[in-house]
């Protein structure tokens, strides 16, 4: 199929982008790389009667720290942000998780903002955005506010992004250099949608027991699935294979809520999310471990 007929504007500024947001609302919609967009136009899930491509819009491509945080542009390429030695410094996670998402080509193509706008629960990037306490800058022709990535990312495909406004940019505040950290997944295929996976982060105190853990889960579930009574089961043990066992059991019990696919039951499901929290807790304990010696 192909997609319906659609006016096309591609403005080279921000405000351009704005006037016509403001002017058209949810009837304008942005299109960023399109490895989205394009495929569900082209079988008329979306049917769009204004496309904005923000491609033109360079003021959306940066890579920068600020005061030790990491702040992205919203239209930078996710191949953009694989390679930046900035991201590896201050994000680590980031940098180990955007090999997962697809392939190089889709990567040379899709944006970081794009993706999180996006907000597929089998996407890599909302639950990194999620278990990094992200927060997303979104701007209109009456101005700006911040929102904290709990709030941003409210089910399968809906964010908190108004008629008016479109996603700027993501901020990521600093990561403690004492925190480990791990992605894990499980794909039939590398690149393609990961039937579960986890973003784990563990910081240990002086004692070598853990004083903070966080536990996100992609696609098992209506939206990047916070865990927090596993890493709250965590906070004050020594993290050992009996504590990360009883972590791993409580979220794939207990918190997620995976629907199940062609490729795996949400029984399945649930045994894949046990395997990768275990093993991400082992690798997060270890860089954690590491940091503080």
């Amino acid at each position: 199929m192909k997609p319906t007929a659609f006016d096309y504007y591609a403005p080279s500024t921000l405000k351009g982008v704005l006037e016509l947001k403001a002017q058209h609302g949810e009837d304008a919609k942005p299109l960023a790389g399109g490895q989205s967009l394009i495929p569900t136009m082209n079988f008329r899930v979306t049917q769009p009667s204004i496309l904005v491509d923000l491609n033109a819009v360079d003021e959306l491509r940066f890579i920068e720290g600020k005061d030790g945080d990491l702040r992205i542009g919203a239209m930078t390429t996710q191949n953009v942000v694989e390679r930046s030695e900035l991201v590896s410094d201050l994000q680590p996670l980031i940098a180990e998780t955007i090999p997962y998402v697809a392939h190089p080509q889709i990567r040379n193509r899709g944006t970081f903002g794009g993706s999180l706008a996006h907000a597929d629960p089998a996407s890599e990037l909302p639950a990194i955005a999620l278990a990094l306490n992200a927060k997303f800058k979104a701007v209109s022709l009456s101005g700006e506010r911040w929102v904290e990535a709990q709030d941003f990312l409210i089910t399968m495909f809906t964010v908190d992004l108004q008629p008016d406004e479109i996603l700027a940019e993501i901020a990521f505040p600093n990561f403690p250099k004492t925190t480990g950290w791990s992605f894990m997944e499980v794909s039939r295929r590398m690149g393609d949608y990961a039937m579960a996976g986890v973003a784990a982060l563990l910081s240990l105190d002086a004692a070598g027991k853990c004083e903070y853990a966080r536990l996100v889960y992609l696609n098992v579930g209506d939206k990047a699935m916070d865990a927090v009574n596993a890493a709250g089961a965590l906070v004050g043990e020594e993290i050992n294979e009996e504590s990360i066992n009883a972590a791993a059991e409580i979220a794939g019990e207990e918190e997620i809520d995976p629907f199940g696919s062609v490729h795996a039951s949400p029984e399945y499901q649930r045994h894949l999310s046990k395997v990768v929290t275990r093993r991400a807790l082992r690798e997060a304990h270890q860089r954690a471990s590491n940091s503080v010696k």
